[in-house]
């Protein structure tokens, strides 16, 4: 039986400025001049530049008198009045206190270079081959990856010329194709794993005895090699412990992955652009905010003049009305987004500020080890919004300190207990098993249960499992992979 009844909810739902805003909020910088220049060209209301009859005013050195939350509401009615005021916040309001505009490079030069096929094909060119090898080479360049291997076996790859290129090959006829692309530069380009990789590259080294001697643990004992059993290679092969390390030394000097020179210089180029800038200053630390982020942006004069034309006009036609409703739509929209401009840089300083002061220990020194524990939920609180609105702050935006330049995001860690019982750090430890590590002994590493005992000697009760955890984040092998003879 169908039935109506009344229900009442509470929900609260973003308005479509609010995501617009958030999502100004989390472009970087370069990102952001893209949305910029976006909006001047498809509002014809949003000018940039100085206004030219702006008010000579004094430079309010107060960074947050411009930074105040809140958008302007758009009526319904049309209220010519209050688009011919004169009270218009002055271009010099949206600049930070901090910048000149020649004070960075707006572009950055980008050197064009040979792509990896390219490359490659322009090698082809020097052998004599058939039609048919040929596209078969071509086809074998174009499956390899970036670091110059071919992933694919050699059946899949003759199915695939039989229905994409309506080459029908044999496997056998393929294989020499691919040894041909073998042969180009860089060497080991083709090779189907890392073993073939080294072992083409050695093959074409000159014969020296160490080279013999590499390729040797290459093609017939790479298993071993590969899981550093230094003791069993002894013993199968009778050398004796300096035979061993120049061989290992002829394979060190090789090129694992032969493609990677040449892969990313097709790529699009993106440079880092830092959204803020911490200097040390008598000791204190001073935060600029990247001016970059503070374009000169005011109403159009030109709209407001139209507008005093309609108030002006002693009668209104249909089409007067039509035209002074499309004016105020984009002079909202233009004034909007000035407006989110605003909030923006307020909600980058604030957030950034409320992190530096937190971490400034860190930021005196440039000792990881004085990263104080900070969650997202610590700066969300203290500076009052939202921890998505931080999240989206720390997650796309660098900062340019005297120790480089830093992801944001990399200044959050969580919170272990020391054995006097306070916070400190998981980066602080990981940085503490980092250097463990680094100093250890390598012809006798140490093992996870041995780091977690050193830890624990100096202050930092962690387990075994927690070891190996951090371990694998800081990209460390295992000891018996970090043994060198």
């Amino acid at each position: 039986m169908l039935k109506q009844q009344f229900q009442l909810k509470l929900s609260q739902k973003l308005s479509p400025q609010q995501i617009q805003l958030m999502k100004l909020i989390q472009l970087p910088t370069q990102a952001f001049e893209q949305r910029v220049a976006q909006e001047l060209e498809e509002n014809p209301a949003l000018e940039g530049g100085k206004d030219q009859n702006e008010r000579d005013e004094h430079f309010d050195d107060d960074y947050e008198a411009y930074g105040q939350e809140g958008t302007e509401v758009i009526e319904t009615d049309i209220n010519v009045d209050n688009y011919l005021s004169d009270d218009e916040i002055p271009s010099y309001k949206l600049n930070t206190n901090n910048y000149s505009a020649d004070d960075q490079e707006r572009e950055t030069p980008y050197a064009s270079g040979t792509s990896f096929f390219q490359y490659l094909n322009e090698q082809l060119n020097t052998y004599k081959l058939s039609d048919s090898q040929r596209d078969m080479a071509l086809f074998l360049i174009g499956s390899l990856d970036d670091s110059g291997y071919l992933r694919r076996g050699i059946e899949d790859l003759v199915d695939d010329l039989a229905f994409t290129q309506n080459i029908y090959t044999s496997p056998s006829e393929l294989l020499g194709v691919l040894n041909l692309v073998q042969e180009l530069d860089p060497p080991g380009v083709g090779a189907r794993d890392l073993q073939e990789c080294l072992a083409i590259q050695l093959q074409r080294k000159s014969a020296t005895i160490n080279a013999q001697n590499a390729l040797l643990l290459i093609q017939d004992h790479f298993d071993a090699f590969s899981k550093k059993h230094y003791d069993k290679l002894l013993q199968r092969l009778g050398w004796n412990e300096n035979d061993l390390k120049e061989a290992i030394h002829e394979i060190e000097m090789l090129n694992p992955k032969p493609g990677n020179a040449y892969s990313g210089q097709n790529r699009l180029i993106e440079a880092v652009v830092p959204d803020f800038s911490i200097k040390i200053e008598d000791g204190e630390l001073q935060l600029t905010l990247n001016g970059r982020n503070a374009p000169e942006l005011h109403v159009s004069r030109s709209y407001s003049e139209m507008l005093k034309g309609y108030k002006e006009a002693a009668q209104h036609s249909k089409a007067q009305k039509d035209a002074v409703m499309f004016i105020k739509q984009k002079l909202d929209a233009a004034q909007w987004f000035i407006d989110a401009i605003k909030q923006r840089q307020h909600t980058l300083f604030v957030t950034m500020s409320a992190i530096m002061n937190r971490q400034k220990e860190y930021f005196l020194s440039g000792d990881e080890r004085n990263l104080k524990p900070m969650i997202l939920k610590d700066i969300a609180d203290e500076i009052g919004m939202d921890i998505s609105t931080v999240s989206r702050v720390a997650n796309s935006k660098y900062v340019d300190t005297p120790y480089g330049t830093k992801l944001i995001k990399e200044f959050f860690s969580e919170a272990m207990k020391n054995d006097q019982g306070e916070d400190v750090s998981t980066r602080e430890i990981k940085t503490i098993l980092a250097a463990t590590i680094e100093e250890e002994d390598k012809r006798r590493p140490l093992t996870d249960d041995k780091l977690a005992q050193i830890l624990k000697d100096k202050g930092y009760p962690i387990a075994r499992r927690t070891i190996a955890k951090y371990r694998e984040q800081l990209d460390l092998p295992v000891a018996r992979l970090r043994k060198v003879l």
